[in-house]
């Protein structure tokens, strides 16, 4: 699997100028919807669902009419219907993906590019439902990996992906309430 991992902040700069692209199209911020996938009751597969949550615990989430965001589970595919309501501009996916990386590293994974990703823990293929999204809601799809240390029966997420995930929650509402960029 091909990942873009040029620095450390290098998914941060791929989301900022992706949000900062759909925003000068319309002049307005984009619809964008935030799925988080995941199991929870498989240590670090859940840290896609942890991303969500805590995004949706924050206040300013509450107040941003053009955010979705949704705890997606392990079939993401069963959230459609709300993705097409919403009618997002950027689907924004996040989830476990084991990249050969030490765990915790957050890498960018263009969507051309998830053909090769393990995702075993889902009932259909990311590959799959980033071309139907893509083709059906006619917006774009992104995918954001963390490398998980264990996908083993448990609930219990490791201190590198749960660093991971707050990584993830802060850039993400740092971009899309405080600075006002977009989201």
């Amino acid at each position: 699997m091909e990942k873009m991992k040029m620095s450390n902040n290098s998914w941060q700069t791929s989301l900022s100028q992706l949000l900062n692209q759909l925003s000068s199209k319309s002049g307005e911020p984009p619809r964008v919807a935030i799925v988080g996938i995941g199991n929870p009751l498989r240590n670090d597969d859940a840290a896609g669902m942890l991303v969500a949550r805590e995004i949706q615990h924050r206040e300013q989430a509450a107040d941003a009419s053009h955010l979705l965001v949704i705890q997606a589970g392990h079939a993401p595919e069963n959230v459609t219907g709300e993705l097409r309501s919403f009618a997002p501009e950027l689907i924004l996916l996040i989830d476990a993906a084991d990249m050969r990386d030490v765990p915790g590293t957050i890498c960018w994974v263009p969507i051309q590019s998830i053909e090769g990703m393990s995702a075993s823990t889902h009932s259909l293929p990311l590959s799959m439902l980033a071309r139907y999204l893509t083709l059906e809601l006619n917006c774009m799809v992104a995918l954001i990996g963390i490398q998980p240390k264990s996908n083993d029966f448990g609930e219990t997420v490791s201190v590198e992906v749960s660093q991971a995930v707050h990584e993830i929650v802060d850039e993400i509402c740092e971009t899309c309430f405080v600075h006002r960029v977009v989201c």
